[in-house]
Protein backbone atom coordinates (compact mmCIF):
# COMPACT_ATOMS: atom_id res chain seq x y z
CA UNK A 1 0.00 0.00 0.00
CA UNK A 2 1.30 3.41 -1.03
CA UNK A 3 1.08 5.66 2.32
CA UNK A 4 2.63 8.56 0.13
CA UNK A 5 3.67 9.85 -3.04
CA UNK A 6 5.04 12.95 -4.13
CA UNK A 7 7.97 14.71 -5.82
CA UNK A 8 9.86 14.98 -2.27
CA UNK A 9 8.93 11.34 -0.79
CA UNK A 10 7.33 7.61 -1.92
CA UNK A 11 6.15 5.69 1.39
CA UNK A 12 5.20 2.02 1.00
CA UNK A 13 3.53 -0.10 3.41
CA UNK A 14 4.87 -3.37 3.08
CA UNK A 15 3.18 -6.41 4.47
CA UNK A 16 5.43 -8.99 5.86
CA UNK A 17 5.35 -11.87 8.73
CA UNK A 18 3.44 -11.96 11.53
CA UNK A 19 6.49 -13.11 13.18
CA UNK A 20 9.17 -11.13 11.18
CA UNK A 21 12.43 -9.94 13.11
CA UNK A 22 15.19 -7.43 11.64
CA UNK A 23 17.96 -9.17 10.32
CA UNK A 24 20.08 -7.09 12.26
CA UNK A 25 18.90 -8.50 15.57
CA UNK A 26 21.62 -11.37 15.85
CA UNK A 27 24.64 -8.53 15.48
CA UNK A 28 23.77 -6.38 18.27
CA UNK A 29 25.04 -6.42 21.83
CA UNK A 30 24.84 -5.14 25.38
CA UNK A 31 27.34 -3.81 27.32
CA UNK A 32 28.24 -1.66 29.99
CA UNK A 33 28.80 2.17 28.99
CA UNK A 34 29.85 5.81 30.16
CA UNK A 35 28.45 9.14 30.34
CA UNK A 36 30.06 9.99 27.21
CA UNK A 37 27.43 7.13 25.24
CA UNK A 38 24.54 9.10 26.63
CA UNK A 39 25.95 12.47 25.53
CA UNK A 40 25.41 10.78 22.03
CA UNK A 41 22.16 10.21 22.18
CA UNK A 42 20.49 12.14 25.14
CA UNK A 43 19.06 14.50 22.82
CA UNK A 44 16.98 12.38 21.70
CA UNK A 45 15.33 12.10 25.39
CA UNK A 46 12.60 13.99 26.54
CA UNK A 47 14.41 14.21 29.68
CA UNK A 48 18.01 15.22 27.96
CA UNK A 49 19.05 17.91 30.46
CA UNK A 50 20.02 15.78 33.73
CA UNK A 51 20.69 12.52 34.94
CA UNK A 52 19.10 10.94 37.80
CA UNK A 53 21.60 10.26 41.30
CA UNK A 54 24.66 7.16 40.52
CA UNK A 55 24.26 6.59 36.98
CA UNK A 56 25.00 3.09 35.36
CA UNK A 57 25.27 3.22 31.94
CA UNK A 58 24.38 0.51 29.30
CA UNK A 59 24.83 0.78 25.43
CA UNK A 60 23.16 -0.86 22.79
CA UNK A 61 26.34 -1.62 20.05
CA UNK A 62 25.78 -2.78 16.36
CA UNK A 63 28.91 -2.89 13.70
CA UNK A 64 31.14 -0.83 15.97
CA UNK A 65 28.13 1.70 16.31
CA UNK A 66 26.11 3.30 19.80
CA UNK A 67 22.76 2.95 18.33
CA UNK A 68 20.55 2.84 22.06
CA UNK A 69 21.53 3.96 26.02
CA UNK A 70 19.92 2.76 28.89
CA UNK A 71 20.43 4.67 32.85
CA UNK A 72 20.00 2.97 35.63
CA UNK A 73 20.32 4.98 39.36
CA UNK A 74 19.72 4.63 42.79
CA UNK A 75 15.71 4.65 43.62
CA UNK A 76 13.91 7.32 45.29
CA UNK A 77 12.89 7.19 49.42
CA UNK A 78 9.79 7.80 48.41
CA UNK A 79 7.28 6.89 45.27
CA UNK A 80 3.64 6.74 45.73
CA UNK A 81 3.36 3.53 43.29
CA UNK A 82 6.06 1.63 45.12
CA UNK A 83 3.48 2.31 48.43
CA UNK A 84 1.04 0.51 46.02
CA UNK A 85 2.91 -2.42 44.54
CA UNK A 86 4.75 -3.12 47.92
CA UNK A 87 2.27 -2.02 50.52
CA UNK A 88 4.60 -3.60 53.28
CA UNK A 89 6.96 -1.00 52.83
CA UNK A 90 4.50 2.24 52.55
CA UNK A 91 6.29 4.47 55.45
CA UNK A 92 4.85 5.49 58.53
CA UNK A 93 2.05 3.10 58.56
CA UNK A 94 -0.26 4.45 61.70
CA UNK A 95 2.36 6.82 62.43
CA UNK A 96 4.57 3.73 63.72
CA UNK A 97 7.77 4.84 62.02
CA UNK A 98 11.02 5.55 63.58
CA UNK A 99 14.42 7.14 62.78
CA UNK A 100 15.67 3.10 63.18
CA UNK A 101 12.71 2.05 60.55
CA UNK A 102 13.17 5.18 58.32
CA UNK A 103 16.80 4.64 57.88
CA UNK A 104 16.84 0.79 57.34
CA UNK A 105 14.27 1.20 54.78
CA UNK A 106 16.68 3.17 52.76
CA UNK A 107 18.97 0.69 53.25
CA UNK A 108 17.50 -2.19 52.01
CA UNK A 109 15.87 -0.09 49.09
CA UNK A 110 19.60 0.92 48.37
CA UNK A 111 20.95 -2.45 48.78
CA UNK A 112 17.85 -4.41 46.35
CA UNK A 113 16.22 -2.19 43.63
CA UNK A 114 17.23 0.41 41.31
CA UNK A 115 15.66 2.83 38.83
CA UNK A 116 15.84 2.93 34.83
CA UNK A 117 15.74 6.53 34.71
CA UNK A 118 16.45 6.81 30.89
CA UNK A 119 16.27 4.97 28.25
CA UNK A 120 16.83 6.01 24.70
CA UNK A 121 17.47 4.51 20.90
CA UNK A 122 18.80 6.00 17.58
CA UNK A 123 15.74 6.72 15.64
CA UNK A 124 16.69 5.05 12.63
CA UNK A 125 16.17 1.74 14.43
CA UNK A 126 13.41 1.99 16.34
CA UNK A 127 10.23 -0.11 15.92
CA UNK A 128 12.20 -3.15 15.36
CA UNK A 129 12.08 -4.76 18.85
CA UNK A 130 15.42 -3.60 20.15
CA UNK A 131 14.07 -1.43 22.70
CA UNK A 132 12.41 -3.79 24.93
CA UNK A 133 15.15 -6.21 24.48
CA UNK A 134 17.48 -4.30 25.41
CA UNK A 135 15.85 -2.71 28.35
CA UNK A 136 15.42 -6.65 30.25
CA UNK A 137 19.18 -7.20 29.27
CA UNK A 138 20.10 -4.52 31.09
CA UNK A 139 18.20 -4.96 34.22
CA UNK A 140 18.87 -8.67 34.71
CA UNK A 141 22.83 -7.31 34.39
CA UNK A 142 22.19 -4.71 37.62
CA UNK A 143 22.42 -7.78 39.75
CA UNK A 144 19.41 -5.89 41.64
CA UNK A 145 16.18 -7.71 42.92
CA UNK A 146 14.16 -5.47 41.90
CA UNK A 147 14.25 -2.41 38.60
CA UNK A 148 11.60 0.33 39.28
CA UNK A 149 10.21 1.88 36.08
CA UNK A 150 8.42 5.29 35.86
CA UNK A 151 7.31 6.65 32.60
CA UNK A 152 4.35 8.49 31.00
CA UNK A 153 5.76 6.74 27.36
CA UNK A 154 4.54 3.49 28.63
CA UNK A 155 0.49 4.59 28.34
CA UNK A 156 1.50 5.08 25.05
CA UNK A 157 4.23 2.46 23.65
CA UNK A 158 4.20 -0.67 25.76
CA UNK A 159 7.83 -1.78 25.36
CA UNK A 160 8.69 -1.51 29.15
CA UNK A 161 5.67 -4.43 29.10
CA UNK A 162 7.61 -6.39 27.12
CA UNK A 163 11.02 -6.65 28.68
CA UNK A 164 9.12 -7.65 31.68
CA UNK A 165 7.32 -4.65 33.51
CA UNK A 166 4.41 -4.82 36.23
CA UNK A 167 2.58 -1.92 36.45
CA UNK A 168 0.53 -0.25 38.54
CA UNK A 169 -3.36 1.61 37.43
CA UNK A 170 -1.83 5.57 36.03
CA UNK A 171 -2.97 8.54 38.21
CA UNK A 172 -3.48 11.82 37.24
CA UNK A 173 -1.20 14.26 38.29
CA UNK A 174 -2.17 15.71 42.42
CA UNK A 175 -1.08 19.27 40.87
CA UNK A 176 -3.39 18.83 37.31
CA UNK A 177 -6.37 20.39 38.00
CA UNK A 178 -4.98 23.93 39.35
CA UNK A 179 -1.88 23.49 37.05
CA UNK A 180 -4.34 24.10 34.18
CA UNK A 181 -5.91 27.00 35.90
CA UNK A 182 -2.73 28.31 36.04
CA UNK A 183 -1.89 27.91 32.59
CA UNK A 184 -5.12 29.28 31.20
CA UNK A 185 -4.77 32.27 33.74
CA UNK A 186 -1.83 33.20 31.73
CA UNK A 187 -1.32 31.25 28.23
CA UNK A 188 -3.82 30.91 25.26
CA UNK A 189 -2.35 28.12 23.73
CA UNK A 190 -3.15 24.88 25.30
CA UNK A 191 -0.78 24.18 28.63
CA UNK A 192 0.77 20.87 26.32
CA UNK A 193 1.56 23.41 23.39
CA UNK A 194 5.62 24.46 24.58
CA UNK A 195 5.91 25.99 21.41
CA UNK A 196 3.08 28.09 21.23
CA UNK A 197 3.29 28.73 25.06
CA UNK A 198 7.46 30.21 24.43
CA UNK A 199 5.93 32.26 21.62
CA UNK A 200 3.65 34.29 23.66
CA UNK A 201 6.11 34.67 26.82
CA UNK A 202 8.84 36.31 23.91
CA UNK A 203 5.58 38.20 22.58
CA UNK A 204 4.72 39.40 25.97
CA UNK A 205 5.89 43.22 27.34
CA UNK A 206 8.78 42.89 29.57
CA UNK A 207 7.16 43.86 32.56
CA UNK A 208 3.92 41.27 32.01
CA UNK A 209 6.81 38.50 31.19
CA UNK A 210 8.91 39.14 34.03
CA UNK A 211 5.60 38.80 36.30
CA UNK A 212 4.50 35.50 34.43
CA UNK A 213 7.65 34.24 34.63
CA UNK A 214 8.06 35.06 38.12
CA UNK A 215 4.73 32.95 38.93
CA UNK A 216 5.59 30.43 36.87
CA UNK A 217 8.54 29.69 39.59
CA UNK A 218 6.64 30.92 42.74
CA UNK A 219 3.79 28.15 41.33
CA UNK A 220 6.36 25.27 40.31
CA UNK A 221 8.35 25.72 43.19
CA UNK A 222 5.07 25.88 45.88
CA UNK A 223 3.89 22.23 44.01
CA UNK A 224 7.23 20.23 43.35
CA UNK A 225 8.33 18.00 46.15
CA UNK A 226 11.11 17.15 44.68
CA UNK A 227 12.42 21.00 45.20
CA UNK A 228 12.32 20.54 48.90
CA UNK A 229 13.38 16.76 48.99
CA UNK A 230 16.84 14.65 48.56
CA UNK A 231 19.84 17.17 47.68
CA UNK A 232 17.60 20.03 47.14
CA UNK A 233 16.01 20.54 50.25
CA UNK A 234 18.73 22.64 51.35
CA UNK A 235 18.82 24.88 48.30
CA UNK A 236 15.51 27.19 49.34
CA UNK A 237 13.99 28.60 45.88
CA UNK A 238 17.90 29.30 44.29
CA UNK A 239 17.60 26.43 42.53
CA UNK A 240 13.83 27.05 40.88
CA UNK A 241 15.17 30.86 40.88
CA UNK A 242 18.27 30.29 38.60
CA UNK A 243 16.66 28.15 36.10
CA UNK A 244 16.50 28.79 32.14
CA UNK A 245 13.18 29.65 31.33
CA UNK A 246 12.66 27.36 28.67
CA UNK A 247 13.60 24.38 31.42
CA UNK A 248 11.27 25.76 33.56
CA UNK A 249 8.38 25.66 31.51
CA UNK A 250 8.99 22.28 30.69
CA UNK A 251 9.41 21.26 34.58
CA UNK A 252 6.01 23.04 34.88
CA UNK A 253 4.56 21.32 32.04
CA UNK A 254 5.80 17.86 33.92
CA UNK A 255 4.57 18.98 36.94
CA UNK A 256 1.12 20.00 35.44
CA UNK A 257 0.76 17.41 33.03
CA UNK A 258 2.49 14.05 33.04
CA UNK A 259 1.14 10.78 34.55
CA UNK A 260 3.98 8.50 35.18
CA UNK A 261 2.83 4.91 35.31
CA UNK A 262 4.77 3.08 38.17
CA UNK A 263 6.50 -0.15 36.93
CA UNK A 264 8.71 -3.00 38.82
CA UNK A 265 10.71 -5.61 37.35
CA UNK A 266 11.47 -8.64 39.18
CA UNK A 267 14.75 -10.00 38.12
CA UNK A 268 14.88 -13.75 37.69
CA UNK A 269 18.23 -14.51 38.22
CA UNK A 270 18.97 -12.46 41.23
CA UNK A 271 18.60 -15.59 43.37
CA UNK A 272 21.36 -16.70 41.04
CA UNK A 273 23.45 -14.78 42.49
CA UNK A 274 22.80 -13.90 45.55
CA UNK A 275 25.65 -15.08 48.36
CA UNK A 276 28.03 -15.80 45.33
CA UNK A 277 30.43 -14.82 43.08
CA UNK A 278 28.67 -14.37 40.45
CA UNK A 279 28.32 -11.86 38.04
CA UNK A 280 27.09 -11.44 34.20
CA UNK A 281 29.47 -11.43 31.53
CA UNK A 282 30.29 -7.57 30.41
CA UNK A 283 28.44 -8.46 27.28
CA UNK A 284 25.15 -10.05 26.47
CA UNK A 285 24.00 -10.39 22.44
CA UNK A 286 20.55 -8.69 22.21
CA UNK A 287 19.07 -12.26 20.92
CA UNK A 288 19.63 -13.70 24.32
CA UNK A 289 16.55 -12.19 25.28
CA UNK A 290 14.57 -15.02 23.15
CA UNK A 291 16.49 -17.52 24.83
CA UNK A 292 13.57 -17.97 28.18
CA UNK A 293 10.32 -16.44 29.13
CA UNK A 294 10.71 -12.94 31.40
CA UNK A 295 10.20 -15.35 34.44
CA UNK A 296 13.48 -17.31 33.80
CA UNK A 297 16.83 -17.08 34.57
CA UNK A 298 19.33 -16.13 31.50
CA UNK A 299 20.31 -19.05 29.40
CA UNK A 300 24.46 -17.92 29.54
CA UNK A 301 25.54 -20.76 28.21
CA UNK A 302 23.09 -20.30 24.91
CA UNK A 303 23.93 -16.47 24.77
CA UNK A 304 27.72 -16.94 24.71
CA UNK A 305 27.36 -18.81 21.68
CA UNK A 306 25.60 -16.59 20.63
CA UNK A 307 27.67 -13.33 21.30
CA UNK A 308 30.54 -15.89 20.02
CA UNK A 309 28.90 -15.12 16.26
CA UNK A 310 29.06 -11.34 16.42
CA UNK A 311 32.21 -9.88 14.91
CA UNK A 312 32.96 -7.09 18.00
CA UNK A 313 33.91 -3.77 16.44
CA UNK A 314 35.70 -0.93 18.04
CA UNK A 315 33.25 1.79 18.74
CA UNK A 316 36.09 4.54 18.63
CA UNK A 317 37.62 4.77 15.22
CA UNK A 318 41.29 5.81 15.18
CA UNK A 319 41.90 8.54 13.12
CA UNK A 320 43.62 7.39 9.86
CA UNK A 321 46.13 9.47 8.16
CA UNK A 322 46.35 9.87 4.81
CA UNK A 323 49.09 8.21 2.96
CA UNK A 324 49.39 11.39 1.35
CA UNK A 325 49.87 13.74 3.88
CA UNK A 326 52.97 13.69 6.75
CA UNK A 327 52.74 12.61 9.66
CA UNK A 328 53.30 16.20 12.38
CA UNK A 329 53.86 13.55 14.96
CA UNK A 330 56.93 11.36 13.31
CA UNK A 331 60.53 12.18 14.21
Amino acid sequence: MIVADNEDVLIERRAVPAKHKLSLLSQIYVERGTKEDWDLLHELHYKAENLGIGPLIYRCILDGQVIGVGVMTVPKMLLSGRNEAFKHMRPNQAGRDTKLMNRHRALWLNAHSCTNSRLVLDTMYRGAGIAYRMQNLMMRMTGCRYVEFQSSMSKFNPFAARAGMKFTKPRRSANYSKGLDFFRRWFASAPMDYVGILAELEAFKEPVRAKCVAEMRKFYYTCSSMEKSGDNRANGTSRVDAMEVRYLLKSLQQLVLASPLYGVFTNPDFEMGAGTDFEYPPRLPLVAFDNQSLTEPLDLQRAAEQLAAITIKTTIAEPQLDEHEPDDQAD
